[in-house]
């Protein structure tokens, strides 16, 4: 079955934020002495390339970012932090979304208690403040980049990334394709305008990391 040109977005967009938390993330865990493990990190002490963590009832669960005590390429540290990373277009998703991240993180956190891991979440799209309110009431820290922050920063780099419910395939697969053969310094320029919209945010969600850690 042909990939969605929205599903295809999904993946373009979490990469996107994936790589703009990525370097503030190594560099926090350069200065403190942790190790930061990600699916793009390649390492011999785990198999694969998922990063794969078992809770206390045997289910494992896929994340994006941990960060360990005493971790190397070789041996698997203390996870310290779990941080994931995810996009919602519709406010109907954003419920769901925020259930499945607490779903795969709480039992973490409950298997890891001792270490008091530092839990996130890296958001960026439509969720409800419900939503938001749901993961922040379970302990949750948020770094949340707004929809509009997302558009203006493809747009500053004439890119239209803009749609809803009824926009045609057709016109998002045109979308889809020029976000792909952008150039990698068009991304970085796009990657930027979106951390300078959201600098604040940004600079808190930092700090909180830093004062748990």
């Amino acid at each position: 079955m042909a990939e969605s040109p929205s599903h295809k977005f999904g993946q373009i967009i979490g990469n996107l934020l994936e790589s703009v938390i990525e370097p503030f993330l190594s560099e926090f865990a350069k200065e403190k002495h942790l190790y930061l493990d990600y699916q793009k990190n390649p390492r011999k002490a785990r198999k694969g390339k998922k990063v794969t963590w078992e809770d206390p009832y045997g289910n494992v669960h896929d994340l994006d970012y941990v960060l360990e005590m005493d971790g190397t390429d070789r041996i698997t540290g203390t996870p310290v932090a779990f941080i994931e990373v995810a996009w919602r277009r519709y406010t109907k998703h954003s419920r769901n979304k925020a259930q499945e991240i607490q779903g795969a993180i709480l039992p973490l956190a409950e298997k890891f208690q001792w270490s008091n891991p530092f839990l996130a979440a890296v958001l960026s799209g439509v969720f409800t403040e419900g939503s938001l309110e749901q993961l922040r009431s379970l302990g949750f820290h948020i770094l949340y980049f707004p929809y509009d922050t997302l558009v203006a920063a493809f747009a500053e780099e004439a890119i239209d990334v803009a749609f809803d419910e009824t926009t045609p395939d057709v016109a998002f697969q045109r979308c889809v394709k020029k976000v792909e053969l952008a150039s990698r310094l068009k991304i970085e320029r796009i990657k930027n305008h979106l951390v300078a919209a959201n600098q604040e945010q940004l600079n808190t969600f930092m700090a909180s990391l830093a004062q748990q850690l």
